[in-house]
């Protein structure tokens, strides 16, 4: 995959624009149409990143993966990006893709599309989950209903996709039609009237003004007299004396046409051998019977990453692989191919790249990575991160959250810098802020988290709870403070509940391979920068010096050796290489189970990586990123000095 940042859409001779709600699918069908090679770039003027490709069964041919929307009059920037996409992009073409479980939520979507007059294919997807309980929908009739290409698919499957491809020849202009209370029809031909020419019907825009989109007066005064925009809005302003909600009003006689289309072509019948897997999945939402699984899911985390992963695969790599094999020919080729002592040191010394940075990310950190990003892949293919979501409703509420903000919290477990971009989910800037916060101070990264349950595997279960319960109090704390103290009301928790699915090894295995090329190639050379910039320090005489400086902190208020000081300072490239330095150092035998659990705390609470810090100051502005890191830093180091005179003065045996 390809990525960079660009100033429109790229052109080409016809646009495929790929238009759906959130979580049906639009991906997988993306990846079908367009291969491996696309562009992501921000859409212009916003932070959304839009996928485009070339088709793979013509080059002349863009396809555009929109943003997941549930409405074209926008509520969010998602659904902003992807009305304007349809609006200035030029589209000749739009794939809707709609779950088949859903139908009714798909066809009010399809309603505005059909308003706008763009050709439309409409996709039937996940028809095999739809099947399983007892979800039948009559293509044929939906079609002639709709006027439009329909096809049922299971994207997954690559089932019924080359039957997409074949009816994107045929695609036309929906010819369903429906009309709104009157005294919204007389407004539309009014305001109808007073629009310019555009890509949309002037029908649709006429709606979405009425309807109060707001986002739209840019496009408007860049097109008409400020005259005629005025009197656009008074027509809207007398509207809505009369309907109180223009928006709801027009909702709900879209939402009978739907119905009524819903009854003709839906069909229910007994459910499949799927229904043990639905009553599963209802299980493991249940307030109390969710909470074996949960403890289950997370216990077979521990297991399979921190004492597989970080213990056996670890030992192998780090103390057969490399420690019998690899290293000890790179240092006795170095030493013979260049008998220059400086660049000897550099590359297989105590700061060397071969023997500290490679080993560190690839012996150390990539059998952690591997066997959590396996369980990650498990997780999201099952569907049972959304159920995760509604099991930590309550408690994100404390944090003046709601259980949405658990995705981009599991997904730190896998990457603070990509999750902090997932914050986009959440609809209002307090709770952006909030969640960012919590990413970049209490949650581990899939390698440092790899690290720490390695680290803590070999120590007591009492150890395991005291690490676990006060990153848990800390994030509750301050997040508990932080929801009073920046402005901004919480939002409701709706959200979308796919069915429990049997993992599919394929999917899995590529979602793992690609975020280990991603490891790969963004963090293996931070681990080097890392290493240079310690071997320079060693060499300029500057490390000791900042080990003094440091000592009154980490070896006075934290109670850990001198040498643990190198970890805190490479912490700020990457706060997983401070942890693989911790680990290195417990291996060692230089850490008492006390020490490892409050340096481990100290780091969990450290400051975000260089990466991470970067995208912050992009999604939230340098002034809120440099007062997030300005208080996590003194901060951390505060729990971890109080955490260590508590367990000393308790005389806590761990």
């Amino acid at each position: 995959m390809h990525c960079h940042e660009s100033k429109s859409i790229a052109r080409a001779r016809r646009r495929i624009a790929l238009v759906g709600n959130p979580n049906v699918g639009k991906s997988v069908i993306f990846g079908f149409l367009t291969g491996k090679y696309v562009t992501v770039s921000n859409y212009p003027g916003t932070t959304v990143e839009i996928a485009q490709g070339t088709a793979n069964f013509s080059p002349e041919t863009l396809v555009i993966d929109t943003p997941g929307v549930n409405d074209l009059i926008p509520m969010s920037e998602d659904e902003r990006v992807t009305r304007d996409i349809l609006l200035n992009e030029g589209v000749d073409l739009v794939v809707q893709v709609v779950d088949s479980k859903n139908l009714r939520r798909g066809l009010s979507l399809t309603l505005q599309l059909a308003e706008m007059g763009l050709p439309l294919v409409l996709v039937l997807n996940m028809e095999d989950e739809a099947r399983s309980r007892g979800i039948s929908i009559n293509v044929a009739e939906l079609s002639r209903i709709l006027g439009v290409p329909v096809v049922s698919t299971i994207a997954t499957q690559k089932k019924g996709l080359s039957e997409l491809v074949k009816s994107l020849e045929h695609a036309s202009k929906p010819a369903v039609s429906f009309s709104y209370p009157p005294e919204i029809e007389e407004a539309v031909r009014r305001v109808e009237a007073l629009l310019p020419e555009a890509r949309l019907s002037r029908r649709a825009l006429a709606v979405m003004l009425l309807a109060g989109d707001e986002s739209l007066s840019p496009w408007l005064l860049a097109r008409l007299p400020e005259e005629k925009v005025a009197r656009i809005e008074g027509i809207r302003r007398s509207l809505e004396r009369r309907f109180g909600s223009v928006h709801y009003a027009v909702s709900r006689a879209r939402l009978r046409v739907v119905d009524e289309v819903v009854e003709r072509v839906l069909e229910r019948r007994p459910p499949s051998s799927g229904e043990n897997l639905a009553r599963l999945g209802e299980l493991t939402m249940h307030p109390i019977y969710g909470i074996p699984f949960l403890l289950l899911v997370l216990f077979g985390m521990y297991e399979f990453v921190g004492v597989f992963g970080a213990g056996e695969m670890v030992d192998f790599f780090e103390g057969v692989l490399f420690g019998e094999y690899l290293n000890p020919a790179a240092e006795r080729l170095v030493r013979e191919a260049l008998p220059v002592p400086l660049l000897q040191e550099l590359l297989v010394g105590e700061f060397g790249i071969i023997t500290m940075a490679l080993t560190y990310s690839v012996a150390i950190i990539l059998p952690i990575v591997g066997t959590f990003f396996i369980a990650f892949g498990v997780l999201e293919d099952s569907g049972y991160l959304p159920r995760l979501a509604v099991m930590t409703n309550r408690i994100f509420k404390v944090i003046g959250l709601n259980g949405k903000a658990v995705l981009p919290m599991v997904l730190g477990l896998g990457c603070d810098t990509m999750a902090t971009l997932t914050t986009r989910i959440l609809e209002t800037r307090k709770e952006r802020i909030i969640a960012t916060l919590l990413l970049a101070l209490a949650v581990p990264c899939s390698a440092q988290l790899g690290v720490i349950l390695g680290m803590l595997a070999s120590l007591s279960a009492k150890a395991v709870l005291l690490w676990a319960g006060v990153v848990v109090m800390v994030m509750l704390l301050v997040g508990f403070l932080a929801a009073r103290l920046v402005k901004g009301e919480p939002t409701d928790f709706i959200m979308e509940i796919p069915p429990l699915r049997v993992p599919q090894l394929g999917n899995i295995a590529a979602k793992t391979l690609a975020r280990i090329e991603w490891y790969l190639r963004e963090a293996v050379p931070l681990f080097i920068l890392g290493t240079l910039l310690l071997f320079t320090l060693d060499k300029l005489g500057a490390l000791g010096g900042i080990r003094d400086l440091a000592s009154p902190v980490v070896v006075g208020l934290l109670g850990l050796p001198r040498e643990a000081t190198d970890a805190f300072i490479v912490g700020f490239l990457r706060r997983d290489y401070g942890a693989a330095g911790l680990f290195a150092l417990a291996e060692q035998g230089m850490l008492s189970p006390v020490q490892t659990v409050v340096a481990l705390v100290t780091m969990t609470l450290f400051v975000p990586c260089i990466a991470n810090f970067l995208i912050i100051v992009k999604e939230r502005g340098l002034r809120v990123a440099l007062a997030i890191v300005s208080f996590i830093f003194p901060f951390a180091f505060t729990v971890g000095a109080v955490v260590n005179f508590l367990l000393r003065k308790l005389g806590v045996s761990l």
